[in-house]
């Protein structure tokens, strides 16, 4: 593990150095200089300490030998046998990080009665699907599908595993990536992938005011997290070859301290991540009454209305219909988008967009370096206008 190293003799100012920490994570004991528990290694102390006085020193651990870990692994989500579809996203995007460094594709779908699931699995192309069908894998309980996701880590031992961001992934993820003391990234954005098979990990951090780029090189498996609506679905396709291949698991370690009572299935809902058009409402909306003005104009469209971080905090609207790194991530075939700036946080639930259409009276607004169509205006003069136009056209 990195370190940094503090040469003492090279330290004159003990206030001055006291104060160069953002996160006071530079202490005097004894007369000595010191980090604590809160450095995070942003290494601010060595480009504004005294020369020569904190040194960054990597890690002489070797890690893990990479060339025992082979294989992209995507963990398939099965709820009553019934994928979710952020499976195949996932499937797609491992297919072109296997490409680019020569490894085969996996699947894992872990349930009870899968063989539906295995079949439409196998359509998206992976090279093998290993499936644990089990009774006492028909619910998810964190117990049991941790013992299955480790088998089958500890057995085949594929380099990366790509887990949807969902309520089930993001629970099984951390857990198992825990148990092989290798690193976990949460809510990636971007991935790819270098010759060393070492995993570039993009997101967002700091609440979306940077990019952070996260690699694990000394450990293995990569664990990453997508959120549904990063990727793209790819074509349907069968590999030559593709096999399936049933594994079994010890049922000592299937046993759970969980008993599921009883399966109430939700009502059905129209979610914003299915929607395939989207109006959007941001901080340009004077007052929640007006949110009714951008509603009539999603229903002329067929569409959903959306917000942004700020309306759901004034309590306009429901956290269910935020778009954003907090709220939830959209690719319709058109959003348009209504008084919101385009600040990171924002963008990054939905600048995969098909045709982004942005209103905004600030010529600067940052949502117009995204849009496909800008228009710089007033929306209380814009939207009315464009539901006027879409009226007389539906006549």
């Amino acid at each position: 593990m990195a370190e940094i190293i503090i040469h003492q003799e090279k330290i004159t100012d003990l206030d001055a150095v006291l104060n160069l920490c953002p996160f006071r994570a530079i202490e005097v004991n004894d007369g000595k200089v010191s980090l604590n528990a809160a450095c995070r290694m942003c290494r601010i102390c060595i480009k504004k300490g005294p020369p020569g006085a904190f040194e960054f020193v990597e890690s002489r651990d070797p890690g893990v030998d990479k060339t025992k870990w082979r294989g992209i692994a995507v963990v398939a989500e099965a709820t009553a046998g019934k994928l979710h579809p952020v499976s195949f996203e996932l499937l797609g995007k491992a297919r072109e990080l296997a490409d680019k460094t020569a490894q085969p594709v996996y699947a894992v779908v872990l349930g009870h009665r899968l063989d539906t699931a295995v079949e439409e699995l196998l359509d998206y192309g992976p090279d093998r699907v290993f499936v644990y069908d089990r009774p006492e894998l028909e619910h998810f309980r964190i117990e049991p599908y941790t013992a299955a996701l480790e088998d089958f880590i500890r057995t085949y031992q594929p380099s990366v595993l790509l887990v949807g961001g969902t309520t089930v992934g993001r629970s099984l993820a951390p857990r198992t990536a825990a148990r092989f003391r290798t690193g976990l990234t949460a809510d990636c954005t971007v991935l790819d992938i270098q010759p060393d098979t070492d995993l570039d990990q993009i997101r967002p951090a700091y609440g979306g005011n940077i990019m952070a780029h996260i690699n694990t090189p000394r450990h293995r498996p990569q664990f990453a997290t997508v959120r549904y609506k990063i990727f793209s679905i790819p074509e349907k396709g069968r590999r030559p070859g593709a096999e399936v291949v049933r594994r079994s698991v010890d049922p000592a370690k299937l046993v759970s301290g969980i008993n599921v009572l009883e399966v109430k299935p939700k009502p059905p809902v129209k979610m914003l991540e299915d929607a395939e058009i989207i109006v959007a409402a941001g901080r340009g909306i004077k007052k929640s009454e007006d949110l009714a003005m951008l509603q009539e104009l999603a229903d002329l469209l067929g569409g959903q209305l959306a917000t942004s971080r700020a309306l759901v905090e004034c309590g306009w609207a429901p956290a269910a219909r935020q778009i954003g790194l907090s709220g939830r991530t959209v690719k319709p075939k058109l959003i348009i988008t209504c008084g919101i700036s385009g600040a990171i946080q924002f963008a990054a639930g939905m600048n995969n967009s098909e045709f982004i259409v942005a209103i905004n009276s600030d010529p600067e607004a940052a949502i117009f370096k995204i849009a496909h169509v800008g228009i710089c205006g007033d929306l209380y003069e814009v939207v009315p206008r464009l539901i006027e136009r879409i009226r007389e056209n539906q006549k």
